[in-house]
């Protein structure tokens, strides 16, 4: 069963649930089947590295090693940064509550976009008080991370009427250039050129 998350607007609590939209929801898709002179479906192999062993659909794995070549647990596993410090870990947004912030839209129209979700209310919950601050032309953003890891994604909250939307990415740092001084264009004169002026000799 899906997860409630839960907001907090000016100290307003509610939970609300998130349901993920693809483009195949908006603009549908396309599958392409082949067949064989039989007519029969054709399916996709791996060649192996030996040139000449197929492997099935299915037939791979990846596998987790040690520097010996030793398989290992992923629970082994720890992250860590570029001088090797264990680095944080981030704890799911479901199951706490999720404060939200003011936005600028210029921090929204900068987000390198990952997914987009359409809010509803979970079952007892009203979301009216959000909804009618969308309406006004407000967004609101807060730190997301669906299964936790190292690193939070940037949640912004925007609105279309009474549909509330959840945009998960990254802030993208855009650096905006300009001419330390603006150049200045002279009019140059036109000359004309008379047919007397050309030569047809090299023709």
């Amino acid at each position: 069963m899906a997860k409630a998350l839960r907001l907090s607007l000016d100290g307003n609590e509610f939970e609300v649930m998130i349901a993920r939209i693809d483009r195949d929801d908006l603009y549908g898709r396309v599958e392409v089947e082949a067949f064989d002179e039989k007519g029969k479906p054709a399916e996709l192999k791996v060649l192996a590295a030996d040139g000449k062993t197929l492997i099935e659909k299915g037939g791979s794995a990846l596998e987790v090693v040690n520097e010996k070549g030793d398989s290992i647990d992923r629970s082994e596993l720890k992250p860590v940064d570029l001088d090797g410090k264990e680095l944080a870990k981030v704890e799911a947004s479901f199951g706490q509550t999720n404060v939200l912030d003011p936005a600028e839209i210029d921090d929204y129209l900068g987000l390198v976009v990952k997914s987009v979700y359409v809010l509803d209310p979970a079952e007892e919950s009203d979301i009216d008080y959000l909804t009618d601050h969308l309406e006004s032309g407000q967004m609101y953003k807060f730190p997301f991370s669906y299964r936790g890891g190292t690193e939070h994604d940037a949640a912004y909250i925007v609105g279309n009427g009474k549909d509330a939307f959840m945009i998960i990415g990254k802030d993208g740092d855009v650096d905006y250039l300009k001419l330390n001084q603006a150049a200045v264009l002279e009019p140059q004169e036109e000359v004309e050129i008379s047919a007397d002026d050309i030569s047809f000799d090299l023709l």
